[in-house]
């Protein structure tokens, strides 16, 4: 098992057997299951022959104790970055296929599971003045993560951008109709509500529906190789990393809160792990697919216009949020205790969002976990 880390400067390696990997992957989802955490999907939904390779088995997202600032090292052999967040871990998890899962905000899905081990986590406003995350993973893995819920049109563009298997149940009528089908060149499709699509979904016990579809890492890859998706990603092109900078140049705090119209979301920098503690209305986020805390490395804020459109779902033509997200805007970008103002672009449907400084330099984003927080002109951002 490959223990994951965040800066180039710090490449730390514990290795397990592949037999160990596999055996501790099938135990630890058995536990699950015994648990009554799992029990059938209502889609008919195959379950895959293909068992984990030692490549899909979990690895444990270190506590930001683990990565001391050191000096700069060569990857060791086999090793790479990743190609979404720019972690160092093993080939074959740095550059494997991105799983874009959406994931309900409803204050009754909260706790979010799986959010600790993504490599991108987007946040944006949705329906009812509530918002939706969708979790990127490349080289992390979790033993849970949701709950899943349906997709908008702006979330697959962002999907697009790393050609991403998409993982949702529905979507409004834009999507299923237009956006999915004008993009099924650029995305994976695992929707849970067509009978292929349901392969990786369960539904757990201890949330009431439609709060209560999981799914996993592991169970998500099986089902990729059934439906012959690819499990490599698609050399497409990658955002510029950096690695940390050394303690007594770091700023000594930054607390920084993003208010949705559901809640507050809040980072509190520390400057000695060299990350942002995120919470939820004032309080630490926990993410309960592993008990860990949820950490920050490079927040950035987009400011992107919404409008409400009419989809023609119902008689009373109800509207749907839209999220304009291709073209460029202004943004804000936090990591290291810094305040950067910045300017985001993005050109098409399946260009990648870029984020460049006032001097038109594309910004190096610090190694591990970023956070997205797509936002309204008019929602606040509080820093102090």
């Amino acid at each position: 098992m490959i223990k994951r880390l965040w800066a180039d400067h710090r490449v730390v390696a514990v290795a397990l057997p592949a037999i160990v990997v596999v055996a501790i992957l099938v135990s630890s989802l058995a536990l699950v299951d015994a648990a009554g955490g799992f029990s059938a999907a209502k889609t008919p939904s195959p379950t895959p022959t293909a068992s984990p390779s030692p490549t899909d088995s979990p690895t444990p997202e270190p506590s930001p104790t683990d990565t001391p600032y050191a000096g700069p090292t060569q990857l060791p052999l086999g090793w790479a970055y990743s190609d979404l967040d720019g972690v160092a871990t093993s080939i074959q998890l740095a550059h494997r296929e991105p799983l874009a899962l959406m994931v309900d905000d409803q204050k009754i899905a909260r706790p979010q599971s799986g959010i600790s081990s993504a490599s991108i986590v987007y946040q944006a406003p949705a329906d009812g003045a509530q918002d939706r995350y969708m979790m990127v993973f490349q080289e992390g893995t979790s033993s849970a993560i949701g709950p899943i819920r349906s997709a908008r049109p702006y979330y697959v563009y962002w999907a697009a951008e790393y050609k991403a298997v998409l993982g949702h149940f529905g979507g409004d009528r834009t999507v299923l109709r237009t956006t999915i089908p004008q993009n099924a060149a650029n995305i994976y499709n695992m929707d849970a509500l067509s009978w292929k699509g349901g392969c990786p979904y369960r539904r757990v016990t201890t949330k009431p529906a439609p709060h209560n579809a999981f799914t996993t890492t592991a169970a998500m890859i099986g089902c990729d190789v059934w439906r012959s998706y690819p499990t490599v990603y698609q050399n497409l092109p990658t955002r510029p990393f950096t690695g940390d900078t050394a303690p007594d140049l770091r700023p000594a705090s930054q607390n920084i809160t993003i208010k949705y119209q559901t809640g507050t979301i809040g980072y509190t920098y520390d400057r000695t792990l060299d990350a942002y503690l995120r919470s939820q209305d004032g309080t630490t986020e926990i993410d309960p697919a592993n008990n860990a805390k949820v950490y920050a490395r490079s927040i950035v804020v987009l400011y992107q216009t919404l409008q409400f459109v009419v989809t023609g779902e119902s008689a009373k033509h109800m509207t749907r949020p839209d999220v304009k997200n291709i073209g460029s805007g202004k943004a804000i970008i936090f990591q290291e205790g810094k305040k950067i103002v910045a300017t985001w672009k993005k050109k098409t449907a399946t260009s990648l969002t870029r984020f460049y400084d006032s001097s038109g330099k594309e910004i190096s984003l610090v190694r591990g976990e970023i956070f997205i927080q797509s936002i309204p002109t008019d929602y606040k951002v509080t820093v102090w």
